[in-house]
């Protein structure tokens, strides 16, 4: 019984990751594209040559936020991927990742 205990939350582990990496960073992604067209005033209506609608700064705000996150988890997680390959892994004990040896 212990095992499928342990099978179980092995399974919640996997899942809850797959979810946040495997569609809650295109999705991120996308509303970031979406916030980016709000910044600049588009939307999905059709306007006369001199009515155009106004820029949005906080759209802007949103979407380079948006890019940012999951810029820098791209960035971590190839980070990780090279530290294993040298032997070393990645360490999130202080308030920024570390990269140390294996031990």
């Amino acid at each position: 019984m212990h095992t499928l205990e342990l099978m179980w939350e092995d399974i919640w582990k996997i899942l809850v990751a797959s979810l946040i990496l495997g569609a809650g960073l295109p999705a991120l992604f996308a509303v970031g594209i979406r916030s980016l067209a709000y910044g600049t005033g588009g939307d999905a209506e059709e306007h006369t040559a001199g009515n155009l609608p106004a820029p949005h700064p906080v759209g802007r705000l949103g979407a380079y936020l948006c890019f940012a996150v999951v810029l820098l988890v791209v960035v971590l997680g190839i980070t990780l991927i090279v530290a294993t390959g040298f032997g070393k892994e990645l360490n999130f004990d202080n308030i920024y990742p570390t990269i140390q040896d294996k031990g």
